[in-house]
């Protein structure tokens, strides 16, 4: 069984660890076919000598939640302070704190527990069915349902539009039917859904009791959206926005909460990739040109009258998003690690110049092979051409030829009056009969006898 963790980074280990149990399903497994093997990335630290994979990373938004660690009363829900929690949390507004998936099942949150999905089924879920609400967007709890153990959040109006099931249902007789639910021009709902799950029931708990529950994912404290965008963010790359700077690798959202509107824009092209600029200062202040391709920012330069411009290009964000937190330039600490690259497929391999891995085999190094196992029944052989016989002509004209000749031979022979040759059994060859040259006789007739 193999099996990764992620930890939060940190200078004494290494962020992932790899472990592997080996047990008898180990066996089966060298038994079973192999199928087609994929690179794998073993990083090894030298300073401890531990060693981890390189499995591939989240956007941290996506990963694992800090469980939080509320005091909850063991009293069950009633229904008095089921009203009351209505009445408080009903239509209260908030900001996301994590990325909210639209459709029908929505996210679920365990009280005091982790969040469901995690990870690449989070980033996934947001990818099939679209985004409700980015980190740093306002959020209303529209509705609140209650169950045995669970408390239901409708966000911005839910992901599914009323009548959800009576939409399927007609009435009438005949031909003519009706749907229950008249005026279906209603727009598709953006909204999100939220799940809060308990262990044993809802408790008779507080609105500020659910409100520090659901704190990993929606803020309650009143923001400015400034604030409520960087509460998001890792705090270096949250001090570099309220202290308006621009990096390589933010996000156009990012750049715009850092230094608003642009007071221009210029669009280009260099070489086959498209770019835009946003141009931020007038001279004789300093100007900064901030280009951006897609979605992020690729390049930053900033000019100073009489000072040769400074430019960055090395993106510093990227490795601030990771789910180990690693940042993207290695440290001095950093670079003792390495990374070994092991499998079938070599990143490194330059296919015009090297030649490709041999295939996986059970043969052990240095094994030799029978020569049955070698020349199978169904591996393939050389093919053998037949060998030309002396008699063979290889030029047709000249076989044509010949066969016109002999063809004249036996006509002259023929013509001739030549004695035809047989072959007896014994290989002698003896002159055969000519024909008679005495007519036959007429038949008698029966009259004369």
């Amino acid at each position: 069984m193999v099996r990764h963790s992620l930890l939060p980074a940190d200078p004494s280990f290494v962020a992932r660890v790899f472990s592997i149990t080996c047990s008898g399903a180990l066996i089966a497994v060298l038994c079973a076919p192999a199928p087609h093997a994929t690179a794998q990335a073993i990083t090894i630290d030298t300073r401890t000598g531990n060693v981890s994979t390189g499995g591939s990373t989240v956007d941290r938004r996506y990963a694992q939640i800090t469980p939080t660690k509320v005091d909850l009363p063991k009293t069950g829900l009633d229904a008095k302070t089921r009203l009351e929690l209505i009445r408080v949390l009903q239509s209260e507004q908030g900001f996301a704190m994590r990325p909210f998936p639209r459709g029908h099942k929505g996210l679920t949150l365990q009280a005091n527990g982790d969040l469901n999905p995690a990870g690449e089924n989070y980033l996934n879920m947001v990818t099939q069915y679209g985004l409700s609400a980015k980190p740093g967007d306002a959020v209303v709890l529209t509705d609140i349902k209650f169950d045995k153990n669970k408390m239901v959040f409708m966000l911005n109006g839910g992901p599914d539009l009323k009548h959800r099931f009576l939409r399927h249902i007609q009435l009438g007789a005949g031909t003519q039917m009706t749907p229950m639910v008249q005026g279906g021009d209603e727009s598709e709902p953006l909204g999100a859904r939220l799940t809060l799950e308990f262990k044993g029931g809802v408790p008779s708990m507080t609105a500020s009791q659910v409100k520090a529950l659901l704190a990993p994912l929606i803020s309650f404290d009143v923001k400015t959206p400034i604030q409520a965008f960087t509460d998001t963010l890792p705090p270096k790359l949250k001090e570099a926005i309220l202290n308006h700077d621009v990096w390589v690798g933010m996000s156009t959202d990012m750049v715009l909460f850092a230094k608003g509107q642009p007071q221009r824009k210029v669009r280009e092209v260099e070489g086959q990739m498209p770019f835009e600029e946003w141009i931020y200062g007038q001279t004789p202040q300093p100007v900064e040109f901030v280009r951006i391709n897609g979605n992020r920012v690729i390049r930053v330069e900033v000019a100073k009258v009489g000072e040769a411009p400074q430019i960055f290009d090395q993106d510093v964000v990227e490795g601030l998003m990771r789910t180990d937190g690693t940042p993207a330039v290695a440290t001095a600490e950093q670079q003792k690690t390495r990374i070994v690259q092991v499998g079938d497929s070599d990143t490194n391999r330059d296919p015009n110049r090297q030649a490709p891995a041999p295939p996986p085999s059970l043969t052990a190094p240095g094994e030799q092979l029978p020569d049955t196992a070698k020349n199978g029944a169904g591996q393939m052989k050389p093919v053998q051409f037949p060998k030309q016989k002396p008699d063979d002509y290889p030029d047709v004209a000249a076989a044509r030829r010949a066969d016109q000749a002999k063809a004249a031979d036996s006509a002259n022979k023929s013509d001739s009056g030549t004695d035809k040759l047989d072959v007896t059994k014994d290989g002698k060859t003896v002159p055969a009969l000519a024909p008679s040259s005495k007519a036959p006789a007429p038949p008698a007739d029966p009259d004369d006898q």
